[in-house]
């Protein structure tokens, strides 16, 4: 049984509840929020080791709660699980460049929420404290400040565009993620390239990566 502290947040009392019947039915210790206010208070008066969130909220929405929870130094290593009926691809980009750890879109299986929090959980440790933090993958190494990689100990010379993609990829392993999602995060909403430009950059990657290349998996339907 777990020891886990998790603060649950939704205005929909039947969805609370239905998350945390499950949660603590995995021996999980439950709290609930109704409101981004409540939950900021409790988040900021009690120690949780991750927070289930959704993000239509009255008053203080999920999108606020989550970058006030990263920008404060007492919440902002706690591993944020989005749950919501906003599955959009802009909306879940928006969750991760937020510091979001997952993102569950509403409805969802009890089942696999709890193992997307359970792996959430366990990246806990081992995730990166900020940005410039170096990356170590099987035999890739990453260093963001240098914008640098070594893979199998051998440098490799990567374009902006390559080295932004393989940071993006490296940062969430096992994340898939869709070519519009990779374009959106790595160069923004306004540049001007087509979503079947991000194939170039993976085949690109994987070229260049040599042996470590196969870490870059294709999942059909996606491009991660």
């Amino acid at each position: 049984m777990s020891n886990e502290r998790i603060l649950v947040v939704d205005d929909e009392e039947d969805i609370l509840e239905l998350v945390r019947y499950n949660l603590t039915r995995e021996g999980y210790h439950v709290t609930g929020a109704l409101t981004g206010e409540d939950a900021l208070n409790k988040a900021r008066s009690e120690a949780f080791d991750l927070i289930v969130l959704d993000l239509m909220l009255p008053g203080i929405d999920g999108l606020e709660v989550a970058k006030r929870l990263k920008n404060s130094p007492k919440t902002e290593q706690v591993p944020i699980v989005i749950l919501s009926a906003k599955g959009e691809d802009a909306d879940i980009v928006t969750g991760l460049e937020l510091g979001a750890d997952d993102y569950i879109t509403k409805p969802f299986s009890p089942r696999i929420m709890i193992a997307r929090v359970r792996t959430a959980l366990r990246r806990k440790t081992s995730k990166p404290k900020d940005e410039a933090a170096v990356i170590h993958i099987f035999e890739l190494e990453i260093h963001p400040g240098r914008r640098s990689v070594l893979a199998a100990g051998k440098p490799v010379d990567l374009t902006f565009s390559e080295f932004q993609v393989l940071h993006l990829l490296a940062r969430r392993p096992g994340w898939v993620f869709t070519r519009s999602m990779i374009v959106d995060a790595v160069h923004g909403d306004d540049y001007p390239v087509t979503d079947r430009s991000v194939d170039v950059q993976i085949v690109g990657l994987r070229k260049k990566l040599g042996d470590c290349g196969k870490y870059i998996e294709t999942v059909r339907g996606s491009s991660a």
